[in-house]
């Protein structure tokens, strides 16, 4: 449970979009998120991480797309656009309802993705979008990335993670600051997780 009570003004659903270099924390942040709608009666919450969707679908099938996909994240290169998009859209037809939140972690990757996301927030008419970027530095995405010992978190698979987010998923950074009718909220994720999720409670439920 949260230590910050916060006056919530609002109890329609939300939108959360968690953007951030690899491993700074998005997950963690989803989870406390999670907890904090649900003890201040948002009702249900869908969570859509399409990176863990992506590596269900390599481990639990042997496709040739699966195959091909698995030698991608073996690499630490990013699965392609209509790979992601397509476990996208399966988790949104599975989990989405009426007057449901949804919190989506690391999509969109790149501004192709971004589209794709917008269009699907005018779909189901959702209201209340709050892009969250989570803001670390590359060399201490890269500590954090090594340190947690994954299998997929060799040396040069987190250095291919981390051009890929400066390359791509910057842009998508820029997009929703300068151009989106969507505004970006920037939160200091160098800070500890709690630090951090307040700093989220305290920009959207401002």
């Amino acid at each position: 449970q949260s230590s910050w009570p916060l006056e919530i003004k609002m109890k329609e659903p939300l939108v959360f979009l968690l953007m951030g270099r690899a491993g700074c924390g998005k997950g963690t942040q989803a989870d406390l998120l999670l907890k904090y709608l649900e003890i201040n009666g948002y009702g249900k919450a869908a969570y859509i991480y399409v990176g863990n969707a992506l590596r269900n679908f390599i481990e639990g099938n042997n496709s040739l797309t699966s195959r091909l996909a698995g030698k991608i994240m073996e690499k630490g290169d990013m699965e392609p656009s209509f790979l992601a998009v397509w476990a996208l859209a399966n988790n949104l037809i599975d989990k989405m309802s009426e007057n449901i939140t949804l919190i989506s972690d690391g999509f969109p990757r790149n501004l192709t993705e971004a589209g794709i996301i917008d269009e699907a927030i005018d779909f189901y008419g959702l209201k209340n979008i709050h892009p969250v970027f989570i803001e670390t530095s590359r060399e201490g995405s890269r500590k954090r990335l090594l340190e947690r010992n994954r299998s997929d978190d060799t040396e040069t698979a987190v250095k291919r993670r981390l051009d890929y987010f400066d390359e791509y998923v910057q842009p998508v950074i820029d997009y929703y600051e300068k151009e989106s009718k969507h505004k970006l909220i920037r939160i200091n994720g160098e800070q500890g997780m709690e630090e951090v999720h307040k700093e989220i409670l305290e920009k959207v439920f401002k």
